[in-house]
């Protein structure tokens, strides 16, 4: 088979060819502080490859990596794709029980996992009758399992298997902010169809880039931001193997001075307010900011720019997507709007009759580019109320303006109405936060006391004390930034607001303690 579409030739053996064997490809900042070179991983992650041979791992099984951001994470992931094997990285930060509902819904039949993530991980591997062969990244690994500095030195080092650009490369889980989880089967196509759309033309990633994402890469947004696009060009990645935090990430971008930093909302505001409170700024060396996850306040993006002197592209992606699709870029920045449709990707907005709104009114966003995924394992129906006639649902509420750029509004099961005028969750938001006391800020549907919906605020603050003036003043705040009717008529004033590990806001959870 000739022009093998195998997607580890093309981000990991290809550079060795190239002569980039000897660049550094991974870097850790924290734990053992080692590096891979792309030689190393080329070699690695065929090494990973025989192994799984050798242990009777067959193409299309699918391996379970619960894996921190360490240097073997992108050699398992490799190996993986080499072997024909498909990877199933898990978000780390999940309870057993969680766990064992995937591991079981994957119907995998093996699992590498870090050391660290044992103790959780142990018994939904034991209630997982599949899986067959454990292996334990780490030193300390119980005897039932298999080391894996062991497992790979037992193989036979193997190149990658002639595949189809359109055959089942990996699946991720996706991060909703409700229900279970649900296997998004990808392709090996879809890697570089991101790499050539947002990371070349977006973010116009270079081989002399040093990139540091504190999105974790089991999250489809660090899967691009860490490995998809750094590797397309032969750049280097900073990885971060702990919960990243306002002060582990300012020490990080100055320690190892990355050009390209990746975040996410909740991350951006919370580095402000550590600099507020005295923090010393890092000499800097950042090219370009980017952010997805949730919409990035305006407020965050011009207090960004001032403090750090460059912008933060805000885009909207999605798991089934990849990576982002819909994204500010270059000289078309308007911070509180998702920008435009990334080159290579098509967008449109439908009302609820399945028709195009108006100019200014709200729809349901619809996508449709090469990087979709072809459907959710084991869930027909949702896969077909999902991917439509070469379109997919995201789920997201948008306007568009009359310059082009798509506004957010909410996810569609967060919008409400109040008296008969849909209201934006994220715009009242936008309007919380941008008021000096505080740092973030979520608002729901509650019911008055004659059982309409009105707006209800939940909000962190960074400075002040909960009492009737500062309630006032917020209320007052929202009234003049966006409309009298549109202020929170309750606000309650949390330590922290619930959230997924990747940033999104659980505002179900909010609802649920939505008592007036």
């Amino acid at each position: 088979m000739s022009g093998n579409g195998n997607a580890a030739v093309y981000f990991v053996d290809r550079h060795v060819d190239q002569g980039r064997g000897d660049k550094v490809a991974f870097r850790e900042a924290t734990g053992l502080k080692r590096t891979l070179t792309y030689r190393d991983l080329a070699t690695q992650s065929g090494r990973v490859a025989g192994a799984l041979k050798d242990a009777g791992v067959m193409p299309q099984e699918r391996a379970i990596m619960l894996v921190l951001d360490q240097i073997e994470f992108p050699e398992v992931f490799w190996g993986c794709l080499k072997s024909g094997v498909v990877p199933v990285p898990l978000n780390t930060l999940l309870a057993t029980s969680v766990y064992e509902t995937v591991f079981n819904d994957s119907q995998a039949t093996c699992i590498f996992v870090s050391e660290e993530l044992l103790p959780v991980a142990t018994p939904a591997i034991e209630a997982c009758a599949t899986l067959k062969t454990v292996i334990v990244v780490g030193a300390d690994v119980p005897k039932e399992m298999i080391a894996y500095t062991d497992f790979i030195t037992q193989g036979t080092p193997m190149p990658a298997i002639d595949t189809a650009g359109d055959d089942v490369a990996f699946w991720l889980y996706s991060s909703g902010t409700t229900g279970q989880p649900k296997g998004v089967r990808h392709i090996h196509g879809n890697l570089k169809f991101t790499a050539d759309t947002y990371g070349k033309q977006v973010l116009k990633i270079r081989e002399d880039d040093v990139v540091y994402s504190v999105a974790k890469i089991f999250f489809a947004y660090g899967l691009g931001n860490a490995m998809t696009f750094p590797m397309s060009v032969g750049a280097t990645t900073i990885l971060n193997s702990e919960r990243p935090t306002p002060k582990s990430s300012v020490d990080i971008i100055a320690a190892y001075r990355p050009s390209v930093f990746c975040g996410v909302p909740t991350l951006y505001a919370a580095i402000l307010a550590y600099l507020d409170g005295g923090a010393s700024m890092p000499e800097l060396e950042l090219r370009s900011c980017i952010s997805a996850g949730e919409a990035l306040p305006e407020d965050i993006g011009t207090r960004w720019r001032a403090l750090w002197g460059v912008d933060i592209l805000d885009g909207v992606g999605s798991t089934e997507m990849l990576h982002i699709f819909l994204s500010n870029s270059g000289d078309n920045i308007r911070y509180g709007t998702s920008g435009v449709a990334v080159p290579g990707y098509n967008v449109r907005l439908v009302d609820e009759a399945g028709k195009n709104p108006a100019l200014g009114e709200i729809g349901e966003l619809l996508v449709q580019g090469a990087s979709a995924a072809i459907d959710y394992w084991n869930q027909s129906q949702k896969s077909e109320n999902t991917f439509e006639d070469g379109w997919v649902r995201t789920g997201d509420k948008y306007t568009q303006s009359d310059t082009g750029q798509y506004i957010y509004c909410g996810r569609t099961d967060d919008m409400f109405k109040v008296s008969g005028i849909w209201v934006s969750p994220f715009e009242v938001e936008q309007a919380l936060a941008s008021h000096k006391d505080v740092l973030e800020a979520a608002v729901v549907a509650a019911q008055d006391d004659q059982g309409l919906e009105k707006p209800m605020a939940f909000v962190v603050l960074k400075s002040g004390e909960d009492n009737a003036a500062l309630q006032q003043a917020l209320k007052d705040h929202v009234k003049d930034k966006v409309g009298k009717w549109k202020y929170p008529r309750w606000i309650k004033i949390v330590p922290d607001l619930p959230k997924t590990a990747t940033g999104k806001i659980q505002r179900f959870k909010l609802r649920a303690g939505a008592d007036v």
